[in-house]
């Protein structure tokens, strides 16, 4: 006799449908990002992208010069030169004039770039916190003091060369209140403290603004259980304060240290070219491009460009600057996913114990 055996219907779980239709939207939203970002993306990748990889093209190159002994014409045009413009970098030789004595100049460049850089943003960082913290009280014009503070970030870093080379002038504002006669504009040590100065003083309000971005998302409640508990000013500062908005301001600070990193503008227009104190990176390739060496410029331009992505990507990796705001989704979902794994792993134990 058989026997018919009648079989459940499947029934999908209850999330299942939420589930599709959570991520169809979410593809529906993806789609529609790419689709906004495209005319973006298609503009950084003219006004960037193409140059970035001229530039790696020519540092394979090198111009011309002298006579043709072949045609005893003046030679013209370019010559593949391998990576000649990069050993040369490391050698000292100038592979226009084959003489040596480029590479103290490279090495005094690339110190200059990360000293300034080291001490305009340590300086900034400090000004900035301090900036944000003024910024974030309840006092009456604040409007007005913030907006005094974010004037010199305000203006165009080539007007404020112009206004600073004036101040550090012989006869300028600095040596009128120090009562001195230094000659800030020489090529001395103190051309490096003078434009230190001048990029703090511009760039510091940059640290401040987001650093205030930070500390408005701090509620206020936990200061106010702080005071509760007994916590002094500086308690609460180094507890709360630089805990909370340390994401913002490793970014903050990320971000100030490429952009000094490729500083070209300010000094250059302060102190002026080929001035061995401040000369930058930056300064030494454009000079190269300037005297017809386009290769060797090439070269020390993307040698510039490897130690930014170089300091980039410590940043990201050692410090953890969430520069595109997606590590707080990534550790909520992996949380949720210990979570659940911890919720499932529960009833299996129990019943493991009951079987026993």
């Amino acid at each position: 006799m058989a026997t018919a055996t009648a079989e459940a219907p499947v029934r999908s779980a209850p999330g299942d449908g939420h589930k599709r239709k959570k991520n169809a939207l979410s593809d529906g939203q993806g789609r529609l990002a790419w689709i906004l970002l495209a005319p973006t993306l298609l503009v950084i990748i003219v006004v960037a992208g193409i140059p970035v990889l001229m530039s790696i093209r020519e540092s394979f190159f090198q111009t011309n010069s002298g006579v043709d002994p072949n045609t005893g014409l003046v030679a013209g045009g370019e010559r593949f030169s391998g990576l000649e413009n990069f050993t040369a970098i490391f050698s000292g030789q100038d592979t226009v004039s084959g003489s040596y004595g480029q590479l103290g100049r490279f090495i005094n460049a690339f110190l200059n770039t990360t000293l300034i850089t080291v001490v305009a943003v340590l300086a900034e960082t400090i000004l900035g916190v301090a900036m944000a913290l003024i910024m974030a009280k309840a006092f009456k014009g604040r409007g007005i003091v913030r907006a005094g503070i974010l004037v010199p970030w305000a203006i165009p870093t080539i007007v404020s060369a112009l206004m600073w080379k004036l101040i550090f002038d012989e006869a300028g504002v600095a040596n009128r209140i120090l009562g001195t006669q230094i000659l800030w504009l020489a090529d001395s040590a103190s051309s490096f403290w003078a434009v230190v100065i001048a990029d703090v003083w511009k760039t510091a309000p940059f640290i401040g603004l987001l650093t205030l971005a930070g500390l408005q998302t701090i509620p206020a409640e936990v200061y106010e259980a702080a005071k509760v508990d007994g916590a002094t000013a500086w308690q609460q500062f180094v507890r709360i304060t630089l805990p909370m908005v340390r994401p913002t301001l490793v970014v903050a600070v990320l971000f100030r240290t490429l952009d000094t990193l490729r500083m070209f503008d300010l000094p250059y227009g302060m102190i002026g070219p080929g001035k061995y104190r401040v000369e930058t990176l930056s300064i030494f390739a454009y000079l190269e491009a300037n005297a017809g060496r386009y290769g060797p410029a090439a070269a020390y331009a993307i040698v510039l460009f490897v130690y930014v992505l170089l300091i980039a990507f410590l940043f990201v990796k050692i410090l953890g600057a969430d520069v595109i705001g997606d590590s707080a989704p990534k550790k909520a979902k992996k949380k949720k996913g210990d979570q659940d794994a911890a919720t499932g792993a529960v009833p299996a134990l129990q019943q493991m114990g009951g079987n026993h």
